[in-house]
């Protein structure tokens, strides 16, 4: 087999590292071409022309890339090497050319607020700027529902070393952190990530140990996490208060371009698929022999899924399955590897997680991960590549039309993951194997039906809470481990309290509520999957028109277009997680046996 790099070139994007000599020419060209924008839209009255509106689109566009360019670029530094001291400083130059950027994009706001309804109407009828009209609409409506622009600067300019400070901080309390395992007799020091990463592991006591030892880490950083965590909900509520912002949705809600009716009847349709789940649960701690599951067991492998699968075997098997559903995926993907373009290696000082990161200017991408050789490990690498195609189809598009929400971002990336799994389910070679990757494939409803939800749960309840006051380490443990019971409909013997000190996501400024998307990701994936499986490979390039729109219009007006389906009724969420319960009863089929021999 051949031999296939597990760590990404970032050389060619911008040579030397954190000490990349061509790094800070560009963040100097990023900053004065910021400075150019500024002095051209405070040059411009509402009342400009045509040609001066499109010029100043298009200026907009071109340094939002450039400074996009550079903040992918530095945050892959600081997830490779959490330890490197330069990349967290560039981090912080970053910040400051956003903040900058931010408010000059305040001032063109303002602008776009103020041009007279009849001009603006020929503006968006004019034919170069027709393609960008639910972007450019999109933009002046949120813009009617902030503060004056001074103000909006402002709290832009205060945020850099509070808001987003706070975020930075835990990301350095994150790296330092060194979880002391014992592996094959050998005492080992690692990452959160790879600590993490032994939860899935098929021995039962080293699964406890380790989530105790994480418990215990999470434990030790409890009152600075609250702290963050306070302060960035504080920042929140504030701006939220000052703009006339009652709920605390209704921006995660705009950012994900989703009604509150669509996210209500996605979560009605969760609740009624649940108590499959639970009996999933409970024939998994059957099988593994417990008298009730924990959540350190949530991800314990059974059968044969619990093999390790090498990398280079892992990329071969997700580039086949992928090109039995379309040629064009296989051979993108197959370039990515040879590209370059993933950071797989197992090793410490790695940030946790896996994220894709587009390269606007370069018009690439780049995938992190920490590969365990694990089937979901193989889920995660298809995951993230399918990410990387959804910026692949769109790299040619106009900026704004690339920018599309977080909760179709993940259309792609889960369709890509069933795909693979799928694939492997069909060519496991005995029963048990076929087991164990089914029920790792229903280990992801777990994670969207209830982790997902729990965390749901768990920030709605915080954010009531904060608006009180300041809450404290215990509460926010009674908050997380109440969520987590509701969640899972109280199937659990252990839950995770420290869970919201130890999930990232919580602690994420540019999304709030970096929760839900997922399973609405995950779940209008999976009506896509089936509309792929009903129409076969005719079907592709159907959802590559559907990805190509995923910046242009809501995703109410997304899944009426391409799928004939209403997101704001029940059904649609239902016919999905319809997909996830027939996994279950097929689960509960094939173990049947398995119990009745214990019996």
């Amino acid at each position: 087999m051949m031999v296939l790099s597990q760590n990404w070139d970032l050389e060619s994007i911008f040579s030397g590292g954190s000490a990349s000599v061509e790094l800070q020419q560009q963040l100097d060209k990023v900053r004065t071409e910021i400075g150019s924008l500024h002095t051209r839209v405070n040059a411009l009255e509402p009342t400009l022309d045509v040609k001066a509106f499109i010029e100043l689109v298009e200026h907009m566009q071109q340094v939002m890339m450039e400074l996009g360019q550079c903040s992918a670029f530095v945050g892959c530094l600081t997830a490779q090497n959490v330890k490197d001291e330069k990349a967290r400083l560039l981090q912080g130059d970053l910040g400051q050319l956003s903040a900058y950027l931010a408010s000059v994009l305040t001032a063109v706001d303002h602008l776009l607020v103020n041009i007279p309804e009849g001009n603006w109407q020929g503006f968006l009828a004019h034919e170069a700027l027709q393609e960008l009209n639910f972007s450019l609409a999109e933009r002046r409506t949120v813009a009617q529902t902030k503060m004056s622009p001074e103000r909006e600067s402002l709290a832009t300019d205060l945020a850099v070393d509070g808001y987003h400070a706070w975020s930075r901080l835990y990301n350095t309390v994150v790296g330092a952190m060194s979880i002391e395992v014992e592996l094959d007799g050998e005492l080992k020091q690692l990452s959160v990530g790879q600590a993490t990463n032994l939860l899935a592991n098929p021995n039962a006591e080293l699964r406890r140990s380790v989530f105790e030892k994480l418990e215990e880490a999470w434990a030790q950083e409890e009152e600075v996490c609250a702290s963050a965590l306070n302060h960035l909900a504080g920042f929140r509520l504030n701006l939220y208060k000052n703009r006339g912002w009652d709920d605390v949705l209704s921006e995660p809600l705009q950012i994900n371009r989703m009604e509150r009716a669509t996210l209500d009847a996605m979560w009605q349709a969760v609740e009624g698929g649940k108590p499959y789940v639970v009996q999933y649960l409970k024939r998994k701690g059957d099988l593994l022999g417990l008298d009730q599951i924990a959540w350190y067991d949530l991800y314990a492998p059974l059968g044969d899924a619990s093999k390790e699968i090498p990398f280079a075997e892992a990329a071969t098997f997700v580039v086949d399955q992928l090109g039995k559903f379309s040629p064009e995926i296989a051979q993108f993907t197959q370039s990515a590897f040879d590209k370059s373009w993933v950071e797989a290696e197992n090793r410490g000082g790695k940030r946790p997680g896996a994220f894709c990161t587009s390269l606007p200017i370069s018009k690439e991408s780049r995938v992190f991960m920490t590969y365990s050789g694990t089937i979901q490990s193989l889920g995660t690498l298809a995951h993230e590549l399918g990410h990387a195609y959804h910026g692949y189809v769109l790299k040619d598009a106009p900026y704004f039309l690339r920018r599309y929400a977080m909760n179709v971002a993940e259309t792609a990336s889960t369709f890509g993951e069933l795909l693979v799994v799928d694939g492997a389910m069909q060519q496991a070679a005995t029963p048990e194997e076929k087991l164990g990757i089914l029920e790792d494939k229903i280990g992801r409803s777990v994670a969207f039906f209830m982790d997902i939800h729990s965390r749901f749960l768990f920030e709605t309840r915080f954010y009531a809470a904060r608006k009180r006051g300041l809450v404290s380490v215990g509460e926010l443990n009674e908050l997380m481990t109440t969520a987590q019971q509701d969640a899972f409909l109280g199937s659990l013997k252990v839950y995770h309290p420290h869970f919201w000190a130890s999930k990232l996501h919580f602690y994420i400024t540019g999304t709030p509520f970096y929760n839900f998307p997922y399973t609405f990701g995950y779940l209008f994936s999976a009506g896509v999957y089936a509309r792929a499986k009903a129409e076969g490979p005719s079907f592709a390039r159907n959802y590559r028109n559907l990805l190509q729109d995923t910046a242009r219009m809501s995703v109410e007006d997304l899944a009426h277009k391409h799928l004939g389906a209403d997101l704001t009724k029940p059904e649609f969420w239902e016919s999905a997680v319809q997909l996830a319960t027939d996994d279950v009863q097929e689960f509960l089929r094939l173990t049947e046996d398995n119990i009745e021999q214990r019996r």
